[in-house]
Parts: C-alpha cells; sequence; structure tokens
C-alpha cells in the first residue's frame, strides 16, 4: 500500500492527539498537517492535497459540514464526533465511515481498512499539474438541510438556474451555489459536454441520440431528462463522440 497523505481538522487539541496515537500504529498514514478550525483547515487541505481527512463535525463558528462545502474536491472523509446525532447524519452523507468519540482502537481498524479499499479501487489518478478533476473526485454540495458528498463521475448533467447550478444524480437535484462557467472550469472533458449555454452532459449518462431540427441533436439522459444540443455544439459532440 503506497503512503496515505492524512490531515487532522478537530478543535480539541485532546482528541487530535488521540488520533494521532491511533495512526502510529499505521506506518502508512502520514499526517502532514492538523487544524483547530475550519479556516485553518481549508488552508491546509489546499494546499497540501490529503489523500484522507479525518473531519470533527461540532466545532466552534464552522462546523464540518461548512468546511466540506467550501472545498472544490473533498478528501476521503472519516468524521469524528462525540454525538451519536450527527454520526448517523454523516453516514447518510456519504462520508466514508465516521468515529464516535471516545474512539475504539477496533473501529478505527476497520475506518482504516475502508480507506485503503476505497484507494485500491480509485485507479484514476488526476495529473498534478491537471487542475480539473476526474470521475472519481469527490465534492460536497448542501442544498438547504440536505448534504451530499458525490463522484464526479456519478453526476448525469448540470443546468443553469439563475446565477447558480443545478446537479443531476440518482433522484436528486440539488443546487450548487457556483455558475455554469466556474463548473465547467473544473470537471474532467473526458465525461462531460457542453450541450448549449444552459446545459453540461455527462456523456456516459446518454440514453438515445436523435437528429433534430436546424442541424442539432436532441438527448435523452438515462433519468428521462431531454437536452437540446446546439447547431455549433451538435458538431463538436459527432466529432467527441465520432459519430
Amino acid at each position: 500500500m503506497s503512503q496515505i497523505k492524512a490531515v487532522i481538522v478537530e478543535d480539541s487539541r485532546l482528541a487530535r492527539n488521540e488520533l494521532k496515537e491511533f495512526i502510529k500504529g499505521y506506518s502508512q498514514i502520514v499526517i502532514i498537517g492538523e487544524a483547530e478550525n475550519v479556516d485553518d483547515g481549508f488552508k491546509l487541505i489546499n494546499e497540501n492535497s490529503p489523500d484522507l481527512l479525518f473531519l470533527d463535525i461540532n466545532m466552534p463558528e464552522k462546523d464540518g459540514f461548512e468546511l466540506l462545502e467550501m472545498l472544490d474536491e473533498v478528501p476521503i472523509t472519516i468524521f469524528t464526533t462525540a454525538f451519536d446525532e450527527y454520526a448517523i447524519k454523516s453516514f447518510d452523507y456519504n462520508a466514508l465511515d465516521y468515529l464516535l468519540k471516545p474512539i475504539n482502537e477496533k473501529r478505527f481498524a476497520k475506518a482504516i481498512e475502508k480507506v485503503e479499499e476505497k484507494l485500491e479501487d480509485t485507479k484514476e489518478r488526476s495529473d498534478e499539474n491537471d487542475q480539473r478533476l476526474t470521475g472519481n473526485s469527490q465534492i460536497f454540495i448542501k442544498d438547504g438541510e440536505k448534504c451530499w458528498l458525490i463522484k464526479v463521475g456519478d453526476i448525469s448533467h448540470f443546468e443553469i438556474v439563475g446565477n447558480y447550478t443545478r446537479v443531476f444524480f440518482q433522484d436528486e437535484k440539488p443546487m450548487l451555489y457556483k455558475s455554469l462557467n466556474q463548473v465547467e472550469e473544473k470537471l474532467p472533458e473526458k465525461y462531460f459536454f457542453r450541450a448549449n449555454r444552459q446545459q453540461i452532459i455527462n456523456t456516459n449518462f446518454i440514453d438515445t441520440v436523435v437528429p433534430w431540427f436546424n442541424g442539432k441533436l436532441k438527448l435523452t439522459m438515462m433519468n428521462g431528462e431531454e437536452v437540446e444540443v446546439s447547431r455549433r455544439q451538435s458538431y463538436l459532440f459527432k466529432d467527441k463522440m465520432s459519430l
């Protein structure tokens, strides 16, 4: 197993020390930094691009969910919490795992096993010089009281709604508080295509393609959504898909 770069974001020094004691038993995990609040954690993660994040949920000023919302790409995340209600929620939010304080050694070992399995499964790696996400990159979306950690490759398409962007995956359609142009700059070109001024599609989720008026194409996505490709983009789409 290759080296796993880890960051701890936790406001309690005692809790940070406890985590570090557990991590000492795993030579493959290297702690590259720790922070006691969200803003310092955000800076640390952006500067070091860790593989693994140990994240306390309940912190003063900003909580762990707010940190995830600030990040363009979310590392593999293990939530740590003293509150069972948060633990249940974090599990629903698709965190890889959660650890209830005080942390149990066997429970910690299981969480690390999950991390290693996930890293083994993630064969796709982004070029260090490429600022775009990959299909396996995780992004955090919060819309009202609901939160998701979703793989970029599992998103079927994006759509402009005013100054923001609606994200389509599974049966969900939450809002992402970024413009479609901001989103497009980060998406892997291998999967995503700008169909028109309003929509970006994941080509893996196209069900049918039919000719439409004035040289345009009409796509039906696997979730039943219909997308009209502009005339200019239809030429590019045919070229991209070798039609």
